[in-house]
């Protein structure tokens, strides 16, 4: 069967990314973070191993435990024997120095540094696939709970896997959180999974609002209606709210200068209180909650209505 392949231009030269690698079985949980191993990202971005490591030392400044570290030997060996495609395809043998492990955060710290088209479009590939692997895991919990001990014992001990489940809540159900620097495509994630609840109305509070929001909501569910309130302040142009309106009805937006922080209303029933402008998600630190007393949130749409503005 002949492989799939995109054609990628890079500084006038054509390259082809291989779109039929399996990036989720390059995905492993070790010291309960999902990562790639070195070898494997060296594979997916057309380097060799030995380049990714030295962009890695030159800006180690960039690459913080939480972004990338290096396997103990125990890790390396559990990892070997745990996983048995290491075995199968020589990944990870005859090596001379233990592997680097590269989490999301990490990836995309590495896609700035290397500057090529076919490393942006890898990352994004990678970033896709971690993202379809916490949804995996967490909506595959009951099936993994039935898990006899040896087959517990080929993924990782029950503590880690419980700690696993916990560290990748359901977005949907999700009460309070906070996102880090860096953490731009997670915090992204959430608030997509947040529109994606809107089965009729999604009202957006933000006063520094830009044409990034448009790409979250083509997420939205179909004739869901979307009301954006911001300021003179926001960077949304009139031309950007036609066209968007043409592919995915309907959206209003409205100036307003009667609020300082930002919210998201599913429904008039959910209420979401965003410490950070949506255009500036995972810039900094920044945290989300959900607000759940039904008659603060009945009392602030009543007030939304009462501006006039929207109805």
């Amino acid at each position: 069967m002949e492989k799939e392949l995109q054609k990628v231009e890079n500084n006038n030269f054509i390259e082809y990314l291989d779109t039929d690698v399996d990036i989720k079985s390059m995905i492993y949980t070790i010291r309960e973070k999902q990562v790639i191993i070195d070898s494997d990202v060296a594979r997916l971005y057309h380097y060799p191993t030995k380049r990714i490591n030295e962009t890695v030392n030159r800006n180690n400044a960039r690459f913080p435990q939480e972004f990338c570290f290096q396997l103990t030997e125990e890790e390396f060996n559990s990892l070997r024997s745990q996983i048995a495609t290491l075995k199968n395809n020589g990944r990870g043998q005859h090596r001379k120095y233990l592997p680097y492990a590269f989490t999301e955060q990490g990836i995309a710290m590495l896609s700035g540094l290397l500057k090529n088209n076919i490393a942006i479009q890898v990352s994004i590939n990678i970033m896709n696939a971690f993202v379809e692997m916490r949804k995996f895991l967490y909506n595959n919990g009951q099936l993994f709970e039935r898990l006899t001990t040896l087959e517990y014992k080929q993924l990782e001990n029950e503590k880690n896997i419980k700690q696993l489940f916990n560290m990748f809540q359901n977005e949907e159900d999700i009460k309070q959180k906070i996102f880090f620097q860096g953490q731009i495509w997670d915090s992204y994630s959430l608030i997509v999974d947040i529109i994606k609840k809107a089965k009729s109305k999604i009202l957006i509070i933000d006063n520094y609002i830009d044409d990034s929001i448009l790409k979250m909501l083509s997420k939205k569910n179909k004739d869901v209606e979307v009301v954006i309130l911001t300021s003179n302040k926001s960077n949304i142009q009139n031309i950007d709210i036609q066209k968007f309106n043409k592919e995915y009805p309907t959206l209003k937006v409205a100036k307003t200068n009667k609020f300082h922080d930002r919210f998201i209303v599913i429904d008039n029933k959910e209420l979401y209180h965003c410490g950070a402008s949506i255009k500036d998600l995972g810039n900094k630190c920044f945290g989300i909650n959900k607000i759940e007393d039904t008659e603060i949130i009945e009392n602030f749409t009543n007030r939304i209505r009462m501006i006039g503005s929207i109805q």
